[in-house]
């Protein structure tokens, strides 16, 4: 089926990026001029401004971005940056679906490497997942203890909460202590202490998060469709797969979509790896429910039939399908029926990845990419002829709209200066032990990806530069985020 032009995410985003290509980047109405050294212009022959790519100026004034001008702007004593031809201006990339696993599971991944890989791989704006850390964030106290592991960040932070049986009732606290929403599991989560809802404690839930206008997010799988447990399966992986099977998906997706109507609550159906589940959430939305969808670059990367015997690193739930669910999910990303292109950055340590000497039923789940998420979609999606100006938007304005993030993911005047200088044609292997994750291990070890961050901008700051003997700066200028909590007009 061929593949149609992008139509805007559909959550409303403040100044959404356009990806009409019929017109060239507006210029704000704000003129040039500051006093002598004061801010930053950044001149560049390609920057991605109201949908497309054309010559813009860039200025920057402290940690927001003060104009979007002709590039040919006279200067006036402001400090200039003129970035090379070979690279595009792109806004920070927001990426709402990482497990950092900080406090408690430091081994797997911690906010120190975590937030370095973030901003090798263009990603300004995180917001860490309730689980797999110790304790999972599921209560005010360990919301408190997951917002000190972070220390001073090097790019922006926010946080999910956790919605399992013993904070049903109490969700109001973790809203009113700053999380963008609760996630709940329907099917095991691999974890002891982040617990599965049953479908009664679930639909409790929703009508918890419906009275607090709280978004739901739910990764949907139906536990009594899936065959596979936590017992061996042996190394090839198929089994695996089979274990798994679309059913699983769109059985759990209807649980979701039949309380999101029935409550009127906001529910975001995470990591969506059936085609069907798309077409599922798509009739609902258009059916007047409040549900979104995101997936991931691994199911819109990768091919089964190309995963080796015992290669553990492809094993992630929902797995990996390929084939018409894949070009599924790649028209939904081009329609707009996926919003976001997100990580789920879920790491783990060697031993748990080799556990059962490569079994796939043993093996931890989780797919290490944070720093390649960007890269990875993007060989993809130019393997499909989808621009670049059509897919930025699900891995900026998407996810920023998802969480409830404001002025970022845009290049105008009035959102922070999150930037990022990208060179699309540029292509780099992958090599696993050079990636700033915790753990060497990711499914894109020795893949050649198109893309390469070279210089990423937080607030303002540059915090990575590939032209410096050490890419990293040593500023850290990145801040705790919570919602914009909105005044009603009088």
């Amino acid at each position: 089926m061929p593949l149609l032009p992008a139509s805007p995410p559909p959550v409303p985003h403040s100044g959404a990026v356009s990806t009409s290509a019929d017109s060239a980047p507006t210029a704000s109405t704000e003129p040039a001029s500051t006093a002598p050294g004061a801010g930053l212009l950044i001149r560049a022959s390609r920057a991605l401004v109201d949908g497309r790519i054309g010559p813009a100026a860039i200025l920057v004034r402290g940690d927001r971005i003060a104009g979007v001008l002709p590039v040919d702007t006279p200067g006036d004593g402001t400090a200039e940056h003129v970035v090379g031809p070979d690279l595009v201006v792109l806004p920070g990339l927001v990426d709402s679906h990482v497990h950092v696993n900080d406090p408690g599971r430091t081994d797997w991944e911690g906010f120190p490497t975590a937030l370095r890989a973030a901003a090798a791989g263009g990603v300004t704006t995180i917001v860490d997942m309730p689980l797999n850390s110790i304790p999972p964030t599921t209560t005010p106290e360990a919301l408190e203890l997951k917002r000190a592991a972070v220390g001073v960040p090097l790019i922006d932070v926010g946080f999910w909460g956790g919605a399992i049986p013993s904070s049903l009732g109490k969700l109001d606290a973790l809203r009113d202590n700053g999380v963008f929403g609760v996630k709940s599991f329907l099917s095991p989560s691999g974890v002891d202490e982040f617990p599965a809802l049953d479908p009664d404690q679930f639909a409790a839930m929703m009508t918890e998060c419906a009275r607090l206008d709280l978004l739901a997010i739910v990764h949907a799988e139906d536990p009594e469709l899936l065959t596979g447990g936590d017992r061996p399966l042996g190394h090839h992986y198929r089994p695996f797969l089979n274990s798994r099977p679309p059913v699983a998906e769109t059985s759990a997706v209807a649980r979701v979509i039949a309380e999101a109507r029935r409550t009127g609550a906001r529910a975001h159906v995470l990591h969506v790896s059936s085609g069907d589940a798309v077409d599922m959430i798509r009739a609902a939305r258009a059916d007047g429910v409040r549900i979104t969808a995101e997936t991931c670059p691994h199911y819109l990367f990768f091919d089964p039939a190309d995963i080796p015997d015992s290669a553990t690193v492809f094993k992630c739930c929902p797995p990996i399908r390929g084939g018409d669910d894949r070009d599924h999910l790649w028209e939904a990303v081009v329609s707009g029926d996926i919003m976001a292109i997100v990580s789920d950055h879920s790491p783990s340590t060697r031993e748990l990845k080799d556990r059962g000497d490569g079994d796939f039923g043993l093996a931890w789940g989780g797919i290490a990419s944070l720093q390649l998420a960007f890269s990875a979609s993007w060989t993809a999606a130019r393997g499909r002829g989808i621009s670049l100006e059509t897919l930025l938007p699900r891995h900026t304005t998407g996810p920023a709209d998802l969480a409830g993030v404001v002025d970022v993911g845009e290049i105008r005047a009035g959102a922070l200066a999150n930037l990022i200088e990208f060179a699309p044609d540029e292509v780099h292997r992958v090599d696993a032990a050079r990636l700033e994750h915790r753990n060497p291990l990711t499914a894109y070890n020795g893949e050649d990806l198109y893309g390469v961050v070279h210089r990423t901008m937080v607030r303002g700051e540059v915090v990575y530069d590939t032209a410096g003997a050490d890419p990293f700066t040593g500023a850290h200028p990145g801040r705790l985020i919570t919602p914009v909590v909105r005044t009603p007009a009088a």
